[in-house]
């Protein structure tokens, strides 16, 4: 028998954890020390081991983040440190401006004589003075085509009290006012500004609509009869008007050889241009018929991208000057709703406005092509907001554009006055520097600083300044004689090279210059008015139709059978623009030299002959050289009815007082705007 053995008792291990509140540790009395201790040392050979854990693949997409990242930082370092200093020292010169300049509501203008020869012993710049204004006489107001009253609104619209008292209380604080105000300035070269009295700023709170007021029988003067010519504009008009009424109703512009319409920004631009030509015109059937079409069919609370700039000039400024011929605050109302949806632009780092705004979306862009604004756009809407802001009491509109014309006079890259032709909405600084010209993206920049200067009564002297230095350049650089007429024209300057190019659109500086003249600018500027008036009519005079090609090349060097004007193929088109007939107009009503008339005259008599459609509207052409085929464009642009038939009108009529350039100012689209008159 075997005895059976006892199986041995099972074996027990221990482990002795011992916890160290302490540091938080653990240490192990069979596996040893060094565990997770919370150390950075030990979180640094953590991350290490993760980073060894990731494939090459994943380290170089974070890597390549990061690098992305860094580079963006610094580019946009870059890009906001311009704007923000723009921004302080623009804010420091406002505040030195408004010691310097009074308040921008109505000031008297001066009332000048014709200018007188400048005295050769004294250069280019003589000093000269603006008069002071005279005392104040009663206002005499114009009269348009029979039956028809241009009754701008009154600015003040508080009842005048007819108590003595209350006109004896106002007298000594103008006389407080009065010494600060009657300082003489020397903006440039000796000219000699002085200030007219002190007007207060636009109101915050809104202005209620002004209602013109009945017409004092002494100021009543009777309607000059219309002549034959001015039959002829209005007979040209109704056609024209026949056409869009019959196939473009109610849309931006007709295609009259189609029968149908083309749309830009779906808003009726056309009909909104022609509504002051036809108050003008005496047309009120055609008026009452647009009214109702503005009433019922005009909303701006539309998915659309508009352009700023030809937004402000002719929806902006067509309905104010409405507003103001007509008196009816419906167009007051629709020309605050748009200003209002088209402050949107200004929403950029350096404040120079973008180009295109969606006025129902509230959002606004560049071009899709690039960053930068053209300079004449942005710098040519002034006179429009300025004037909003003066009708509703709102200054947001007038302090956004007058940011702008601040910012740029301060800026630097001009060549002698002469500005380049875009400029960076991000960095506000311009661009594609060397290239400089009077014509397209440029051009109204400069009419526009002189009819800013006369719309705010004469006192925002960097307007004038930066005028006055601009037409200097002009002289220096621009102006060059062509052969065999010896005709003086504007070319352009590009990266030290002159060339012989000049744009129809350069045609607005002789009525430019001519109404700084008028206006006390030194008398060459009308001399050169007068030389570049007649380069104009040359522009039409020399070519097969009569009409002049968008652009021209003038020869510089004399050659046997060859006209000052030459022509290339990609340059002979005409789109019925007003320039040359704008110019014309100032030049009669400053000299009375019938011959503009006669000028203006062949050019109406050649648009009926080479552009007139039969079924109704007149038509753009291809070919300016080819009468027998002038190729028809087949459209009809807006300002054929906005400006260009306006004024031809008001060039044939002999009453100064229908518009009167002494009270109105146009803005680039032929629409009157009143020039602020004085506080009384």
């Amino acid at each position: 028998m075997y005895s059976a053995s006892l199986p041995p008792p099972p074996r027990r291990d221990f482990i002795s954890v011992t916890l160290s509140p302490g540091t938080g540790g653990i240490e192990a009395a069979a596996g040893g020390s060094g565990g997770y201790n919370n150390s950075k040392a030990w979180r640094r050979r953590s991350c290490l081991r993760k980073w060894k854990q990731l494939s090459r693949l994943q380290r170089s997409v974070i890597l390549f983040v990061f690098a992305f990242l860094a580079v963006c930082g610094v580019i946009t370092y870059a890009n906001m440190t311009e704007p923000w200093k723009s921004l302080t020292s623009r804010s420091i010169e406002e505040q030195k401006m408004d010691l310097e300049i009074p308040g921008l509501n109505p000031a008297n203008q001066a009332v000048l004589p014709i200018p007188k020869k400048a005295d050769p012993n004294l250069g280019d710049y003589s000093d000269f003075s603006l008069q002071k204004p005279p005392k104040e006489l009663p206002v005499r107001r114009g009269r348009g085509p029979p039956n028809l009253q241009l009754r701008p609104p009154q600015r003040n619209t508080k009842v005048k009290s007819q108590d003595g008292a209350a006109k004896a209380e106002e007298e000594p604080r103008q006389a407080v006012q009065e010494p600060k105000t009657q300082k003489s300035v020397i903006s440039w070269r000796g000219v000699v500004i002085e200030p007219d009295q002190i007007t207060e700023s636009p109101s915050n709170k809104i202005k209620e609509p002004d209602k013109p007021s009945p017409v004092e029988s002494e100021d009543q003067k009777e309607p000059v009869p219309l002549n034959e010519r001015q039959m002829a504009v209005i007979e040209a008009f109704h056609h024209a008007w026949k056409g869009y009424k019959e196939f473009a109703w109610g849309h931006d512009e007709l295609k009259p050889i189609s029968k149908s319409y083309s749309e830009w920004f779906g808003l009726g631009l056309t009909l909104i241009d022609a509504l002051d030509t036809m108050w003008i015109l005496g047309l009120k059937e055609e008026f009452a018929e647009a009214r109702k079409w503005v009433t019922t069919e005009l909303h701006f609370d539309k998915n659309v991208d508009v352009n700023l700039f030809e937004s402000a000039i002719r929806i902006l400024g067509g309905l104010l000057s409405t507003y103001h011929l007509s008196g009816d605050s419906l167009f007051l109302e629709k020309a605050k709703d748009i200003g209002s949806r088209l402050m949107p632009a200004f929403s950029t780092p350096s404040k120079i406005p973008f180009s295109d705004v969606n006025i129902g979306r509230g959002t606004a862009h560049p071009p899709r092509w690039t960053s930068d604004s053209t300079v004449a756009e942005v710098t040519s809407i002034q006179l429009e907001f300025r004037e909003l802001s003066h009708l509703t009491g709102e200054e947001k509109f007038q302090k956004a554009v007058d940011g702008v014309m601040q910012h740029i006079h301060n800026l630097p890259g001009k060549n002698d006055g002469l500005v380049p032709m875009f400029i960076n909405t991000n960095s506000g600084q311009f661009t594609h520097l060397g290239v400089y010209t009077l014509g397209a993206r440029a051009d109204s920049y400069y009419e526009y600083l002189l009819k800013q200067w006369i719309q705010g009564g004469k006192k925002e002297n960097e307007l004038l300044e930066d005028y006055v230095k601009g037409i200097e350049g002009v002289r220096m650089h621009l102006l060059r004689k062509s052969q065999p007429k010896r005709l003086t024209f504007v070319g352009e300057f590009a990266h030290g090279r002159f060339s012989s190019k000049m744009d129809h659109l350069v045609c607005f500086l002789p009525g430019a210059l001519a109404l700084g003249a008028h206006n006390g600018l030194p008398s060459d500027h009308l001399d050169l008015a007068i030389e570049l008036a007649e380069t104009c009519h040359q522009m039409y005079a020399q070519v097969e139709t009569g009409l002049s090609p968008e652009i021209v090349h003038f020869n510089m060097h004399a050659q046997k059978d060859r006209k000052d004007v030459e022509i290339k193929a990609a340059d002979r088109h005409n789109l019925l623009r007003p320039e040359a007939v704008e110019s014309f107009f100032y030049l009669y009503r400053f000299t009375g030299d019938k011959k503009y008339q006669d000028w203006g005259w062949e050019i109406l008599q050649n648009f009926n002959k080479y552009t007139r459609v039969p079924t109704g509207g007149y038509t753009s052409i291809n070919n300016v050289q080819n009468p027998s085929n002038p190729e028809p464009r087949d459209k009809m642009e807006s300002f054929f009815l906005g400006e260009t038939l306006k004024y031809l009108f008001l060039l044939f009529s002999d009453d100064v007082d229908l518009i009167n350039l002494d009270k109105y100012i146009f803005n680039t689209e032929a629409h009157p705007l009143p020039i602020w008159q004085q506080q009384k």
